[in-house]
């Protein structure tokens, strides 16, 4: 992307943002959405279970981070409850395990102990934090992030089946510096009431069904601003530092590319609280003469009053919506 800095997501997700193209559903002049700010936790059930750490399971053989195990003694392994499950009927010193490697189907034959021992190595859910950017009332959908999901295990966009997010609570912040990004300690307020669900996790961000029992933390729709627009000077991000209020904080936009725009953060009350841009704020919708220009996708860690964000136009491209 031709950025002369180091650049760090600031999402608690280890990502890197890259452009792809897709069939564009971009805004039409005068479409409205409603911004929103809200810090979320995120959660998504994985279509398997997967190894989190190189283990040893015989004199020879290791599982390798990023396998999955698919089978125990010939018996599917959908969940971590299900592989408790069937271990606690083995009797037999070996296993007969098969996993997926690098794509790959794989038989291993593993010391039953060895396995038993595996639980804290696995898991079958990602979760982390972010920012809701925005709700389409009309569409019934919503968008955040402003990029993908990568699982840090996996090292990939991690393979789902479900997922949601929910609205948290900012209970602590640790502040950037440079060469060091700061980020948010939260916690999901009620983990049965979900905000949406996850059906999209794309390079532009994660999209899904909007919850509508949440009207109730819904604004006025903006208009969304056309990339031609956007012009160098002041402009506001609405963003989660404190609880679960949503503040608007004044940033200066310092340059415009064709997909993303530079900022620098100039609230002091903002930088006095968080030192710059943290990892959570990924997806904070960026406002400018009252349309919604679009979210914060990067930091620059040795800068980090500095950032960039995606157009929303931009973003919406990746709803992909069927």
């Amino acid at each position: 992307m031709g950025w002369s800095k180091r650049l760090m997501l600031s999402a608690s997700f280890a990502v890197i943002l890259f452009f792809q193209p897709f069939q564009s559903i971009s805004a039409s002049s005068g479409e409205r959405v409603i911004p929103m700010g809200h810090s979320i936790g995120i959660q998504m059930n994985l279509s398997g279970i997967y190894v989190t750490n190189d283990v040893l399971i015989n004199n020879e053989q290791w599982l390798k981070a990023g396998d999955s195990i698919n089978r125990l003694n010939g018996t599917e392994i959908i969940s971590l409850s299900e592989f408790e499950r069937v271990m606690t009927k083995v009797k037999k010193e070996q296993v007969n395990m098969n996993i997926s490697r690098k794509g790959a189907s794989v038989e291993v034959m593993a010391e039953s102990d060895a396995v038993k021992r595996l639980l804290p190595f696995l898991k079958d859910r990602t979760e982390g934090t972010g920012t809701l950017t925005y709700v389409d009332p009309k569409r019934g959908t919503y968008g955040a992030l402003g990029h993908q999901i990568v699982d840090s295990t996996l090292k990939s966009p991690p393979p789902f089946k479900n997922g949601a997010i929910y609205l948290s609570e900012i209970e602590q912040i640790k502040k950037s510096k440079p060469g060091t990004p700061g980020y948010k300690i939260s916690t999901i307020i009620d983990n049965e009431s979900y905000l949406g669900t996850i059906q999209t996790n794309g390079v532009r961000g994660i999209f899904g069904t909007w919850n509508d029992a949440y009207k109730k933390v819904l604004a006025e729709p903006l208009e969304i601003m056309q990339p031609m627009e956007l012009q160098a000077g002041a402009a506001e991000i609405f963003t989660t530092v404190k609880g679960t209020e949503v503040e608007k904080f004044s940033i200066r936009i310092t340059e415009v590319e064709e997909e993303q725009f530079h900022f620098i953060l100039t609230d002091t009350k903002l930088l006095e609280v968080t030192g710059g841009i943290l990892q959570g704020m990924s997806g904070s919708p960026v406002i400018q003469n009252g349309k919604f220009v679009g979210a914060i996708t990067h930091m620059f860690i040795d800068e980090p009053k500095k950032g960039a964000g995606l157009f929303l136009v931009t973003m919406r491209d990746g709803e992909r919506r069927n």
